[in-house]
């Protein structure tokens, strides 16, 4: 596959010869939560074909990006993973979140596909460590079938997926719901009062959570 480039002897330019073709920035998102399998990937991307998919995944290799790995005992199955440079995209890709939230996402489209799994980053960026000092405690979402994590620690997080050993809290609501809250035509303390969405643990650790991942106002991007 040709490599298009912007011929410019520039960071930004550089940076964007390598994860500028469509797919790429959102394989390194897949990635960022942990190795992946092909079919991992697939079913995350919809849209995107096997062709290209495979074709993507073979360049992020000769790249220096990602890598192939082996998942370890039980599954032992042939996955993907981010090499170091791969790793230190999160940022940035974090901050593409945070802006999305403010200034691109409103409502959702019908032909649009959602995961509730790709909360795993959003939590990430929208995280706000000041309201999280002094806060050490394990939240565990279930969103439909979809199960995810985070566990806070004096101001730091870490959001993965799959279930707690030991949650302080337990949050449950459907898909449905959760587009709702994801794209802000519900707060989290509306979903729990009205019934959509159910809280269950320490008490403290669920008045806590109400500050922990405040999405940002919405922006019209038009004057």
């Amino acid at each position: 596959m040709e490599q298009r480039t912007y011929n410019q002897y520039c960071a930004t330019a550089r940076t964007l010869d390598l994860v500028g073709e469509r797919w790429t920035l959102l394989l390194i998102r897949e990635l960022l939560t942990g190795p992946k399998r092909y079919g991992d990937l697939q079913a995350s991307l919809r849209g995107l074909g096997t062709g290209l998919l495979a074709a993507r995944l073979k360049y992020l290799e000769r790249e220096g990006l990602a890598r192939k790995v082996t998942l370890p005992p039980p599954a032992r199955t042939p996955a993907y993973a981010l090499t170091p440079a791969g790793e230190e995209l999160g940022p940035a890709i974090l901050e593409l979140a945070r802006w999305g939230l403010k200034w691109a996402m409103g409502e959702r489209r019908d032909t649009e596909a959602f995961h509730p799994g790709w909360a795993v980053l959003g939590l990430r960026a929208c995280f706000d460590p000041v309201a999280a000092e002094g806060l050490r405690a394990v939240y565990e979402f279930r969103i439909d079938d979809e199960v995810f994590h985070a566990r806070i620690d004096d101001g730091t997080v870490e959001a993965v997926h799959g279930p707690a050993q030991y949650p302080d809290a337990t949050v449950t609501m459907s898909e449905e719901s959760f587009v709702r809250l994801t794209g802000q035509g519900l707060t989290f303390a509306e979903a729990v009062e009205t019934g959509v969405a159910s809280a269950d643990g320490d008490e403290e650790a669920l008045r806590r959570l109400k500050g922990l991942f405040p999405l940002p106002l919405p922006h019209s991007r038009n004057p």
